[in-house]
C-alpha cells in the first residue's frame, strides 16, 4: 500500500519508519527541514520517565514505549537516549511531585526517597529549607530529538521511502487520498496519515473543537560556574513541586541546559504566531524555578526557543479517521517519550484498519 505521511515530527518519522519495516511504499513530507526547529519536537531534548499519576493510565504504556525506542536504536545502529535518571521536589502536599510520587509506588516503580538536608548535600543547586522531600528513579531521562529525527531520516531513505523536506502541504484531500503541496504538485496515496503537530488545524479547521493551539517557550542556561559540575551529573529534573509545573534538563547530548514550565504558554488560533522570543522571556521563565532551585538569578539565559503545541481538553493523545486520512495529534506537548510506540501503533493500525484499537490505546484507557 502506498502511503503518504504529512509531518516529519517523532509522530510522523516513526510512522513512516514502522510503515516501510511493515512493507508499505511511504512517502514522507516535511514544510520544513529534518529536524524541524519550529516543531514541536524539534528541540534537541525531550523527557523519558515512569512517573505518572496513578490515574492516568500512561504507567502501563511506558514498557511499550522503551521497547520501541530499543527497536529504532537496533534500527540506527546508536542509542540516543541519555539514562541519566530523574529527580522530583515537594514542596507542598499534594502537589503534582507527590502525585507523581504516588503513581511510581502504586506501579511497584523504583524511587528512592531522599530527606532535604541529604538532597542539598547531593544535589547543591537545590535550595535548603525549600521543599519537604526530593526522590530520584533511575529509570528516566533525556532523549536527544534532532539526532533522532537526523537519524530516522537517514534510515527512511536508506530503506527505499521517499521524504521530502521544505515542502508545504497546504491541502489534503482525504477523500481521495490527494495532497496538494505549496508550489502546486501532488502526490497521491492510498492512505494519508497527517501527523503535523501545531499546524493540523490549518489543514482541518474543522478539528477546532477538539484541539487548542498554545504557543509557548524554553529557556537554555548557563549555571553559575561553581555549579556546573553539579548540573553535568544530576538526572533530569521531573518536577519542582509546588505549582511550578517546571522541569529541567541539564547539559545532555551536546545541548545546553533547558528549563520550561507548563505555566509559560498562550493560546492561538495560528501556530506561525509570534514564534520569535519576547524581551525578558527567558528571564521570566528561569524565575519561577525559585525556590526550590538557589541562586536562580545567577543563571545566565543563553537561548530562547518557542514551541507551538495542540491541546485536547484533556490532555491526551488524539486520533480521528477522515475518509482514506488517518489525523493524530500529539500528547498535548508530553508525548514525545511515546513517539516510537506511537509509530508503531498508527502503522500497525492503517494496515489493519482498527482505528478504534488505536484510539483506545493512544488514550491510555480514558
Amino acid at each position: 500500500m502506498h502511503v503518504a505521511v504529512v509531518g516529519a515530527g517523532i509522530a510522523g518519522l516513526s510512522t513512516a519508519w514502522s510503515l516501510v519495516k511493515a512493507g508499505h511504499e511511504v512517502t514522507l513530507v516535511e514544510q520544513g527541514p529534518i529536524p524541524n526547529p519550529r516543531a514541536a519536537s524539534g528541540d534537541h531534548h525531550r523527557i523519558i520517565r515512569r512517573a505518572y499519576s496513578a490515574a492516568s493510565g500512561y504507567a502501563p504504556m511506558i514498557d511499550e514505549a522503551y521497547a520501541a525506542w530499543d527497536e529504532l536504536w537496533a534500527d540506527l545502529g546508536e542509542s540516543h537516549l541519555d539514562p541519566r535518571g530523574f529527580l522530583c521536589v515537594s514542596r507542598e502536599q499534594g502537589d503534582e511531585a507527590e502525585v507523581l510520587l504516588d503513581g511510581l509506588k502504586a506501579g511497584g516503580f523504583p524511587f528512592e526517597l531522599v530527606e532535604p538536608e541529604a538532597a542539598v548535600a547531593r544535589w547543591p543547586f537545590l535550595e535548603a529549607g525549600t521543599f519537604r522531600y526530593a526522590y530520584f528513579s533511575n529509570e528516566g531521562g533525556a532523549l536527544h530529538c534532532r539526532k533522532i529525527a537526523v537519524g530516522l531520516a537517514r534510515w527512511l531513505r536508506d530503506n527505499g521511502a521517499n521524504v521530502y523536506e521544505n515542502s508545504r502541504v497546504v491541502e489534503v484531500d482525504a477523500a481521495k487520498g490527494r495532497i496538494e503541496l505549496e508550489d502546486g504538485s501532488e502526490i497521491r496515496a492510498e492512505r494519508v496519515v497527517v501527523t503535523a503537530g501545531a499546524w493540523v488545524l490549518k489543514l482541518f479547521p474543522g478539528l477546532v473543537s477538539d484541539l487548542k493551539t498554545y504557543r509557548t517557550a524554553l529557556a537554555y542556561v548557563e549555571p553559575p560556574a561553581d555549579l556546573a559540575a553539579a548540573w553535568q551529573a544530576a538526572p533530569i529534573i521531573l518536577d519542582v513541586g509546588g505549582k511550578t509545573d517546571g522541569y529541567m534538563i541539564p547539559p545532555s547530548g551536546g545541548a545546553g541546559m533547558k528549563f520550561g514550565t507548563g505555566r509559560h504558554r498562550v493560546e492561538t488560533s495560528d501556530a506561525d504566531w509570534n514564534r520569535e522570543p519576547i524581551d525578558g522571556e527567558g528571564e521570566a521563565i528561569r524565575d519561577v524555578f525559585a525556590p526550590p532551585i538557589a541562586r536562580i538569578g545567577q543563571y545566565r539565559i543563553t537561548e530562547v526557543v518557542t514551541c507551538a503545541y495542540t491541546f485536547t481538553s484533556d490532555e491526551r493523545f488524539f486520533a480521528v479517521e477522515d475518509g482514506k486520512a488517518l489525523i493524530v495529534s500529539a500528547c498535548s506537548g508530553h508525548g514525545y517519550k511515546f513517539g516510537a510506540a506511537v509509530g508503531r501503533r498508527v502503522a500497525a493500525a492503517v494496515g489493519n484498519g482498527d482505528v478504534e484499537g488505536l484510539l483506545e490505546w493512544l488514550r491510555a484507557g480514558a
